[in-house]
C-alpha cells in the first residue's frame, strides 16, 4: 500500500512537472508563432502597397523633385502601370498645363523591388517608338528614341516666351544615353539634338524665320552646347555649355539682308549690339 502511494505521488510529480515544461514550451512557441505572423501581416501590407500603389504617388514624387514645375496631370493606373499627361508650371505656385502632346503609358517590372529597373514608356502622340530604360538606382541606359512637340507648348514655360509665342516644330532625339546618379547628382553620357523646323513668333510678320539645329554632347553633368541654322532669314549660331541646368551660351544673330528691316524690333529683343561690330548683328549672350 505504502509502495503505490508512493508510486502515485511520484506518477503526480513527474505529471505536473511535464506539464509545467509542457506549458512553457508552448507559451515560447505561441510567442514566436506571433513574432512570425506580425512579420507576416507587415509584409502583406508593403506587398498590397507596393502591388497597389496608385499612379499619382509617381506624379507626387515628380512634383517635388522638380519644386513643382513639373508633374504628372490625369494620371491613372498604378505605380507598376499607369498613364498620364506631363503637366509643367511657369512657377510652383502655377497652375499645371500639358506640355507635350498624348498620353503616356509606362510599365514598371516589379523587379524593382530586387534594386533593378526595366521601365518602358510609350505614346503614340510623341515618341517616335517606345522608350526603355534598363539598370539599377545608380546606373542605367536609354534607349535611342525621339519625341515631337510643337513649338507652341513652349508658353507654358513662362517669361519670356509666353511674349515670343513661338509656332513650328521640334524634335529632340538621342543615342543610347548612359545615366548615372551619385550623391543626388545625374551625370548623363551620350549626344542629343533639338531641331526647331519653320520656327515663327507672334512679334515678327515674318513666316517662318528659320529652322534650326542644336547639338548636346553630355559628358557626365555638363553637355556642350552647339546652335546652327539649317536655313531661314533669321540667321542664329553660337555656342556654349550646359551645367546642371544652367546655360551659359555665346551667339550672334542676323538677318539675311533683304528682311533686315523687317527684322529688327524682334532681333533688338533676342539681345544687344556688339560695340564697334556690325549694326545688324545682335549678341546672344546667357550666364
Amino acid at each position: 500500500m505504502k509502495g503505490t502511494l508512493v508510486s502515485k505521488l511520484s506518477v503526480d510529480r513527474y505529471s505536473h512537472h511535464h506539464k509545467m515544461l509542457e506549458k512553457k514550451i508552448a507559451d515560447k512557441l505561441t510567442f514566436k508563432q506571433k513574432l512570425a505572423l506580425f512579420c507576416l501581416a507587415l509584409l502583406c501590407v508593403f506587398s498590397t502597397i507596393f502591388i497597389f500603389a496608385p499612379a499619382v504617388w509617381l506624379g507626387m514624387y515628380l512634383q517635388s523633385e522638380t519644386n513643382g514645375r513639373f508633374a504628372l496631370s490625369d494620371a491613372e493606373g498604378s505605380l507598376w502601370n499607369g498613364s498620364a499627361l506631363i503637366g509643367i508650371a511657369a512657377d510652383k505656385d502655377k497652375d499645371l498645363t500639358p506640355i507635350l502632346p498624348g498620353r503616356f503609358s509606362w510599365h514598371l517590372s516589379p523587379i524593382l523591388l530586387l534594386g533593378q529597373i526595366e521601365l518602358s514608356i510609350e505614346n503614340s502622340e510623341t515618341l517616335q517608338q517606345p522608350l526603355y530604360i534598363t539598370g539599377n538606382f545608380t546606373h542605367a541606359q536609354v534607349s535611342p528614341g525621339s519625341l515631337v512637340m510643337p513649338a507652341s507648348r513652349l508658353v507654358g514655360l513662362g517669361a519670356p516666351l509666353n511674349t515670343v509665342k513661338p509656332s513650328g516644330q521640334m524634335t529632340l532625339s538621342w543615342d543610347a544615353l548612359g545615366l548615372t546618379y551619385l550623391d543626388g547628382n545625374l551625370d548623363i553620357n551620350g549626344t542629343m539634338k533639338l531641331a526647331l523646323k519653320d520656327i515663327a513668333s507672334a512679334l515678327s510678320q515674318v513666316k517662318p524665320l528659320g529652322s534650326y539645329l542644336m547639338s548636346f554632347e553630355w559628358n557626365g553633368h555638363v553637355a556642350n552646347v552647339d546652335l546652327k541654322t539649317t536655313r531661314g532669314p533669321m540667321l542664329l549660331s553660337g555656342n556654349g555649355t550646359l551645367t546642371h541646368g544652367q546655360l551659359q551660351f555665346n551667339g550672334l544673330a542676323r538677318a539675311e539682308k533683304e528682311q533686315e528691316e523687317n527684322l529688327a524690333n524682334l532681333l533688338n529683343l533676342l539681345g544687344q549690339h556688339r560695340s564697334g561690330a556690325d549694326k545688324n548683328v545682335i549678341s546672344l549672350e546667357f550666364k
